[in-house]
């Protein structure tokens, strides 16, 4: 029984093998929330444009677009029926990160600087179903 070779690069540096680490675990959705596309699985923390619930409340999505349940691909025309997403607001109050915009005339000596943050919710994916 030989070893492998050792890999290594130009400079004669050993090369670690490459790792990848799933991100979404074997089930997952992709879900229209507020006129945006998510992909989601349970148990993940989103932010979403605003809702109209309160902290705590438990709300559920039904336009989903596709389902993927271990290999199994479930896709809508347009939305997968009897597809659910369950989730609970954990924060109705969130906020994006500050949007500066500048405008300016030049050679007129005029500017502005103004300054926008995105009302936001933060979901606690419970369940796809």
């Amino acid at each position: 029984m030989t070893a492998e070779p050792i890999k290594t690069c130009r400079e004669g540096r050993r090369l670690r093998p490459k790792t990848y680490k799933q991100v979404f675990s074997k089930m997952y959705a992709i879900v229209d929330i507020a006129s945006q596309q998510f992909k989601v699985e349970a148990g993940m923390d989103i932010f979403v444009n605003r809702l109209q619930a309160k902290n705590g409340e438990v709300v559920e999505f039904n336009k989903v677009l596709l389902v993927d349940n271990e290999g199994a691909v479930k896709v809508g025309t347009p939305y997968v029926e009897g597809a659910l997403v369950k989730a609970t607001v954990v924060d109705d109050d969130a906020k994006a990160k500050k949007v500066l915009v500048f405008k300016k005339i030049r050679r007129k000596g005029f500017q502005t600087l103004n300054g926008h943050r995105q009302k936001l919710t933060k979901i606690h994916i419970d369940a796809i179903a």
